[in-house]
């Protein structure tokens, strides 16, 4: 499912305009993306949590030429699901 189709199961589903689901996805992936930039958590109970982990700083190596690289350590968005979305799935 792509973004589109997002916004339109929810705008059947919430029976509002096309242009409202849009803006209420959009506000939603605002606040997560927000409130991971200051390294906090988004917890949606039942669906699962947004969190900031951390990857060290490691070697790598350039596929091309095969020379080692040097990788900074970064923060990355990280998702556990929930409970509930793993007994739907299951």
């Amino acid at each position: 499912m792509n973004k589109t189709e997002l916004i339109d199961h929810i705008a059947k589903q919430a029976d509002i305009s096309k242009a409202a689901a849009g803006r209420a996805l959009e506000a939603l992936v605002g606040a997560v993306r927000t409130t991971l930039r200051k390294g906090g958590t988004v917890t949606l109970v039942g669906f699962g949590t947004f969190a900031v982990g951390k990857r060290a700083a490691r070697s790598g190596r350039n596929p091309r030429t095969g020379a080692t690289i040097k990788i900074k350590a970064a923060k990355v968005p990280k998702f556990r699901p929930g409970k509930a979305l793993k007994d739907a799935i299951n």
